[in-house]
């Protein structure tokens, strides 16, 4: 009794239904994707409160203006991207605990942060195992140096810091100095690079002290270091608090020499901090601090002055280069995810790797199996404090 015509095209008409309602839910999808459900998760681990603030509160404020900005532009291929932020306080545990976090439960494409040297080396091995990129807002060399295949860092390397510290001090004549540095990562870090390419750079430390990262009073090692005889120039590598009290009471002792700070002064509360003090102060940075002083053609000043622009007129304060540090981070991720094209952890590591001729706030950036920092020694300023403000030294 069945007509096999009528069978047949009953049998077509319910396959182009049936193509037609996948088409429907396909384009749906793509709606919903280009929309934003399907998203484009990437964790942050920044010191937003505690010790360490100073780095990464202002880093917080910039990565969620990145983003902010990004996604009311259609985000990266119509997908948003979507920010997991943890506060570590600046505490290694706590990072850790974040990290873990952030790769097993909210399989994020890619971490950035954390703020500190010390944390970042806390969680370099767990991000290496699980294949998680990791873009650090710290400084240390030791955190790309051996490299890892995941790991890379934003803010310029500490030898390339001292490269520029030796250089004008020899410029200055000085070749007889004193170091001292905090007791955390970044000031152990630092000593390190500055006794390893003293011999090098014909410069000889007579006197190389170690305090405790919260001291808030430095005189005791200041005056020892008064009574060596032969010291020229002091150079002090720490994060906050230090870097306005050894100024402070170098002037109190009456030592007239020049104070050398690491490329961790990069903002201008330091100098509020310290006052009158902190005048003559020289240090290497990126050129954020000093973009008016940019010719017009320069790679970076576009992006500087954009950025400074934004953060300023959001935040109501000065801008810094930590934040700086987290906009390249962000940056360099998104940048990546543009020309994998998919958010696929393998092709964004490669890619990341393959980045040349990144224009970023701490110079620009090229990436490459060996060099997971991707900047040289053209990516620092040296600057100065000039009436309480910062200013390219000029000799």
């Amino acid at each position: 009794g069945l007509n096999p015509e009528n069978e047949l095209m009953k049998r077509t008409y319910l396959l182009v239904a049936g193509i037609c309602a996948l088409g429907a839910q396909c384009l749906t999808q793509n709606i919903h994707a280009a929309a934003g459900g399907d998203s484009i998760k990437i964790g942050a681990i920044f010191s937003v409160t505690g010790p360490a603030s100073f780095l990464g509160a202002p880093e917080e404020k910039t990565v969620r203006l990145f983003v902010d900005k990004l996604n009311a532009a259609g985000g990266i291929h119509g997908r948003r991207v979507e920010l997991v932020l943890k506060d570590s306080g600046g505490s290694p545990e706590k990072a850790v605990s974040f990290a873990k976090q952030l790769i097993e439960e909210e399989k994020v494409l890619a971490i950035i942060g954390p703020s500190t040297s010390g944390e970042t080396m806390q969680i370099k091995a767990l991000c290496e195992e699980n294949e998680m990129i990791l873009v650090s807002c710290a400084a240390a060399e030791v955190i790309v140096n051996p490299t890892a295949k995941y790991v890379f860092k934003t803010p310029q390397k500490d030898s390339q810091a001292v490269t520029w510290i030796y250089r004008t001090m020899k410029d200055k004549g000085v070749r007889k100095i004193a170091v001292v540095s905090s007791n955390d990562g970044f000031g152990a870090a630092g000593k390190k690079q500055l006794e390893d390419m003293a011999p090098a750079e014909g410069i000889e430390i007579l006197a190389n002290e170690v305090y405790d990262k919260q001291a808030t009073d430095l005189t005791d090692i200041l005056t020892k270091i008064k009574g060596t005889r032969g010291v020229q120039a002091i150079v002090n590598w720490s994060i906050v608090p230090a870097q306005s009290i050894v100024a402070k009471n170098m002037r109190q002792l009456g030592m007239e020499m020049p104070l050398f700070q690491s490329h961790g002064f990069g903002n201008r509360k330091y100098v509020e901090q310290a006052g009158v003090a902190a005048e003559g102060t020289l240090f290497p940075a990126g050129r954020l601090l000093v973009v008016d002083e940019l010719p017009d053609n320069h790679p970076q000043k576009a992006l500087l002055a954009a950025y400074k622009k934004d953060y300023e007129e959001t935040y109501k304060e000065d801008v810094s280069t930590f934040g700086g540090h987290a906009y390249d981070a962000i940056l360099v991720v998104t940048e990546a995810l543009k020309r994998a094209r998919r958010p696929d952890r393998a092709r964004v590591r490669d890619a990341i790797e393959n980045l040349k001729g990144l224009a970023g706030t701490a110079g620009v950036f090229n990436f490459s199996p060996t060099d997971h920092t991707g900047l040289d020694l053209t990516s620092f300023e040296m600057l100065t404090v000039k009436d309480g403000k910062f200013a390219i030294y000029r000799k």
